[in-house]
């Protein structure tokens, strides 16, 4: 991923700053986390004309970037006010967990993180039992086989 234009930066520092505050969600409190995840997502939208997430291995950002789940603000902060690369996050610095199902990651990492601010945020609640627990992108399987492999 190459440098990100001087107005790909301003264009994702706007959305953030204005997601940030529309989600009563605020930055990581280490500046640099937050700088390399805006980095990355303007990157993004140089290269493929959306802000897809940096935070994830891609097996083709194309076909990728095609589809709106991890796409910022990606479908798991937008149905559950989690985001995995910690640039919307609670005060503390923590991601919010409370509405992730049990299964999931995040709430396996860090336990159950509640929301400071539960009447923001969340557009897509409504999809959250359609979606259950969403899953990291992977290689065509690779998650799959590797948990059957596991299997004694």
């Amino acid at each position: 991923m190459g440098h990100p234009t001087k107005d790909s930066l301003n264009k994702m520092w706007r959305f953030v700053k204005g997601f940030a505050e529309k989600s009563g969600t605020t930055f990581h409190p280490n500046p640099g986390v937050t700088e390399a995840v805006v980095s990355g997502l303007a990157a993004h939208v140089d290269e493929l004309g959306k802000p897809l997430c940096p935070c994830n291995f891609y097996l083709d950002k194309q076909a990728e970037a095609k589809l709106r789940r991890w796409i910022c603000a990606c479908d798991e902060m937008q149905i559950y006010k989690y985001c995995h690369c910690l640039l919307f996050v609670r005060e503390d610095g923590m991601p919010i967990t409370e509405y992730l199902p049990e299964d999931h990651e995040g709430r396996q990492v860090y336990g159950l993180i509640t929301d400071p601010t539960p009447d923001k945020g969340r557009a897509l609640r409504h999809k959250a039992s359609h979606y259950g627990s969403l899953s990291q992108p992977d290689d065509t399987g690779a998650t799959a086989r590797l948990k059957q492999a596991a299997k004694p």
